[in-house]
């Protein structure tokens, strides 16, 4: 991502990181934060999650619950999305007609296609003994 960034800039790559993210999300980390070692010159950035969060067991649900789960999903995603663009720019690279719609539809089949050949090709890795894989974690 780095490559598409103003390189004159005099933020450090951790500050990027952590500028990126209080765009994108409506309350971020109050710890969130970046340093830059004096010794090594490298940058760091630092994050803690917050106590009591919950997480969704998507195995455990059924085709409903799980249809309502990724409409959540694909609601916050496209909101953080959104923040972090010009709504003009974004309507009209989209246009009026549902060109954009299609192709990520065509993206998002093609990535689910690749996706289930990547996971056979690990199931036939570990069978044949290539990775070590262990299950039921």
């Amino acid at each position: 991502m780095e490559t598409y960034v103003d390189r004159t800039s005099t933020q450090g790559s951790a500050e990027r990181v952590v500028t990126g993210q209080r765009l994108m999300q409506a309350t971020s980390d109050i710890f969130l934060g970046w340093h830059t070692s004096r010794m090594s010159g490298r940058d760091y950035y630092w994050r803690q999650l917050k106590d009591m969060k919950g997480s969704a067991d998507v195995a455990e649900m059924d085709y409903d619950s799980f249809k309502s789960y990724m409409a959540v999903c694909a609601w916050c995603l496209a909101r953080a999305h959104a923040r972090t663009g010009d709504e003009i720019s974004i309507s009209g690279y989209i246009g009026k007609n549902d060109d954009f719609a299609q192709a990520i539809n065509l993206f998002a089949v093609a990535y689910a296609d690749q996706t289930e050949r990547d996971y056979q090709a690990l199931v036939e890795a570990v069978k044949s003994g290539r990775v070590t894989a262990q299950t039921g974690i």
